[in-house]
């Protein structure tokens, strides 16, 4: 957990050691980070592209430079990056409500911020507030909060718990995991996605594409499956399970635009799958229990 947590702080150093490890004091045009009041700090822009140094940081662009790509002026490269991340997000399910549509990484990024000012006002910033940023970025990473969750409107109750009802059940979910059997290992993919503590090669994650998209036709058809009213809930529990498991992968593969949500992802990966098999040994039992009565 640690390891991932250092991986996205490298990613997003020059912002971060601004914020964390910056001495605000109180100046007569307001707070200032050495000699630059943090108005200041938050409008500056070195290269005088009209994209400010913290944000050009944040998206991997010179703040130095007008062009971090030649020929590419760096407001024509922010713009661009904006919109392939929206169209990313909106592709995957996770355009924003907001007018800004957020990453989790831009929100995170500017409360981070705002936190920091706020919590100057009084002096330095001492290591135990450093401690508790750091606390609220790991609790940040851990909690994210699931996207979609099915009721039990959403699957097809049966009002029959014979054993012939309950025998068909079976069968129609051993042939559902035949069909849809297993693409790859997602571990393995992310070992090779961590090069070592400095480097990451994101273009390893399309693999999880194929075992997205298995997952994801698996449920669409245990979706329409008829399932007796007596296994409706561990049925229901397995499938958000399930649905945990495909929102996790799709959001790994957003580690370039979005780091935060994709480390809360890996991180949450294993938990997630240990509460899959939690849930499938709960309706295996729950099916025995009936065939056996």
């Amino acid at each position: 957990m640690l390891f991932l947590v250092a991986l996205f702080l490298i990613k997003n150093i020059s912002f971060f050691e601004k914020s964390l490890n910056a001495v605000l004091n109180k100046t007569e045009n307001g707070l200032a980070y050495n000699n630059i009041t943090v108005g200041e700090f938050v409008y500056k822009d070195t290269d005088g592209d009209k994209v400010s140094d913290w944000e050009e940081s944040l998206y991997g662009l010179d703040p130095t430079k007008k062009e971090t790509t030649e020929g590419v002026p760096d407001s024509t490269a922010m713009d661009k990056l904006k919109m392939d991340q929206s169209g990313t997000l909106e592709a995957n399910g996770l355009n924003s409500q907001s007018e800004e549509n957020l990453t989790e990484t831009d929100k995170f990024s500017r409360e981070l911020f705002s936190t920091v000012t706020t919590l100057s006002q009084g002096g330095e910033i001492d290591q135990a507030t450093i401690d508790k940023i750091s606390s609220s970025l790991a609790e940040h990473i851990q909690n994210s909060v699931p996207r979609k969750i099915y009721t039990l409107a959403d699957i097809k109750i049966i009002n029959d718990s014979s054993p012939k009802a309950i025998k068909n059940y079976f069968n129609t979910s051993n042939t559902i995991q035949k069909k849809y059997p297993d693409k790859g290992s997602v571990i393995d993919i992310l070992q090779r996605f961590m090069i070592d503590a400095n480097n990451v090669d994101t273009s390893i994650l399309v693999e999880l594409d194929p075992i997205i998209e298995q997952m994801q036709n698996g449920a669409n058809e245990v979706l329409k499956m008829n399932v007796p009213q007596s296994l409706s809930s561990a049925h229901l529990d397995l499938l958000n399970a399930g649905e945990r498991i495909i929102e996790n992968l799709t959001d790994m593969k957003l580690f370039d635009i979005d780091p935060i949500l994709a480390l809360s992802a890996i991180s949450q990966y294993e938990q997630n799958i240990a509460l899959s098999e939690s849930a499938f040994s709960k309706l295996m039992v729950a099916i025995k229990l009936k065939l056996n009565n």
